[in-house]
């Protein structure tokens, strides 16, 4: 490594009422270098990246820009010393377009005071498009682009504010394979142009392939900082955890299902997914597997009601099904959405009553609300999933995104559902989390329960689920049973290679 690192960070320390975010915390980056970065949910790692880009100011601490104490106070402040982050969640104005995204708040003046000079905005982002390999159009609408076309119009505008060091927030979570392939091109030419990245990442795949050294948080410390070639995945895990974790995800797949708990014939939706048939029984992992795009979350969204079904039939537990989400609830469903902070959670509420959410009918059948039990249901919930909050109280958009899932997952576990429909439910999650989020859909299953899995990490899908469907083009294009699921056969059909 060169000496002085591009930018470092010494004895970092903030604390929040109740919470001590970090704590002590040093790290340092250097140009052309991935630097991951690795914890659990809530040890301290979207904090320390919003303290490196200026949102939140440390309460202890020092800040090195090539050797040289610098402040770093406020996002201008990060902005100047060419620092720029691409959260997890986008940043980006839907009805804007690509152009006007890039340049947001930074537009070419025109001739005229109090103008913009579109058509200078609009080549200088088709110059910047063109350095990272895209053919997108810069009038197009932002709404209209696939999630991995965001992402790198993303990265196209931490590029204008001409950042040196970018930090990057499990930038993989909602990508297909081939749309992580061309990220992860993107980012090696980013390298070779001297751009430090911080990569946050859960997939240990991606911390190997594309990490120079490794610095694990846990509990809002420094763990350790490493260089990948002297690391394991068990020492990481180890790190992270304080514990061995098993990541094989094991599992005694299901011999002889039960009765057939759900039944989907020829589903036909307003959302765009069509001739959909599939089916689901008691003690089952079902995945449902396929690219970006291929209309599973559209499916998800069907059966439980949250779209109109136009065509076919949807039977649960031997009725057929017909309603809202409401009545979804009502015949034993539970959808634990892939946009958890739109669609799954109320951010503005606690984890208590989030978790009751779903059951309020079950649980106060007199319509009289007992805050003492709801507590106390809430706390059992917490213990049981490991959500890492100080108190039921606590409003759940400050919980980091695992344990807002596991708040998700949840409410349904109260509902005493037993139709589990899971859309990407370990995206966001660390290697702990998701050990235990997949040992919970085992216990589910176990106790008489199925579940539909949707995810788009393969290996998830192959060493979880007892068999599969795949999804291209909005419809269902094969069924891979347990001794045929592979990730190349998935793969196979989701491309569009023949049936199998």
């Amino acid at each position: 490594m060169r000496e002085p690192p591009l930018l470092e960070l010494r004895g970092i320390s903030k604390t929040f009422p109740g919470v001590k975010a970090l704590d002590d915390v040093s790290f340092s980056v250097y140009p052309g270098e991935v630097h991951m970065l690795l914890g659990e949910n809530g040890a301290g790692k979207s904090t320390l990246m919003k303290v490196l880009c200026g949102a939140y100011k440390a309460d202890l601490g020092q800040f090195f820009h090539h050797g040289k104490q610098v402040q770093i106070d406020s996002t201008a402040a990060a902005r100047e010393l060419g620092i720029a982050v691409i959260f997890q969640e986008f940043s980006l104005v839907p009805y804007l377009n690509v152009a006007q995204n890039i340049f947001l708040g930074r537009e070419p003046s025109g001739y005229l005071p109090g103008t913009i000079d579109l058509k200078r905005m609009h080549v200088q982002a088709r110059r910047i498009l063109d350095q990272l390999g895209l053919s997108l159009d810069t009038h197009t609408l932002v709404h209209s682009l696939g999630v991995a076309q965001q992402q790198m119009v993303e990265i196209a505008k931490a590029l204008s504010q001409k950042a040196r060091i970018l930090v990057m927030d499990e930038p993989t979570a909602a990508l297909s394979d081939r749309e992580c392939e061309r990220l992860f091109s993107t980012i090696r030419q980013l390298q070779a142009d001297g751009v430090a990245i911080i990569y946050i990442s859960h997939r240990m795949a991606e911390v190997f392939s594309m990490g120079d050294r490794i610095t694990v948080l846990r509990d809002g410390r420094r763990m350790a900082s490493l260089m990948t070639g002297d690391a394991t995945p068990d020492q990481l895990v180890q790190l992270m955890v304080g514990r061995s974790v098993d990541m094989s995800y094991a599992r005694n797949f299901c011999a002889e299902p039960g009765e057939l708990l759900l039944d989907v014939r020829n589903m036909s939706a307003s959302n765009g997914v069509h001739g959909v048939s599939l089916k689901v029984r008691v003690g089952e992992i079902v995945g449902l597997a396929g690219l970006v795009g291929s209309g599973r979350t559209e499916v998800a969204r069907a059966i439980f009601g949250a779209d109109r079904v136009t065509a076919g039939e949807i039977w649960v537990c031997a009725t057929r099904f017909a309603g809202g989400p409401e009545q979804a609830r009502e015949a034993g469903m539970a959808l634990i959405p892939e946009g958890r902070k739109t669609q799954g959670v109320a951010l503005t509420r606690t984890v208590s009553e989030n978790l009751g959410l779903a059951s309020l009918p079950k649980t106060f059948p007199n319509h009289l609300f007992d805050p003492r039990k709801a507590r106390q249901i809430a706390q059992a919930l917490i213990q049981r999933l490991r959500i890492a909050t100080p108190s039921p109280e606590r409003n759940v958009q400050v919980l980091s995104g695992g344990n807002q899932q596991k708040v998700v997952i949840g409410k349904w576990l109260q509902a005493g559902s037993r139709l589990f429909i899971f859309d990407e439910p370990t995206r966001g999650v660390d290697v702990g989390a998701k050990a235990e989020i997949f040992a919970l859909l085992d216990r589910l299953v176990a106790q008489g329960a199925s579940v539909l899995m949707i995810s788009s990490e393969l290996s998830e899908i192959v060493h979880v689920c007892d068999r599969s469907y795949v999804m291209k083009d909005g419809t269902i294009v094969g069924h891979l049973q347990r001794a045929e699921l592979t990730e190349e056969r998935v793969m196979h059909l989701a491309v569009g290679q023949g049936s199998i």
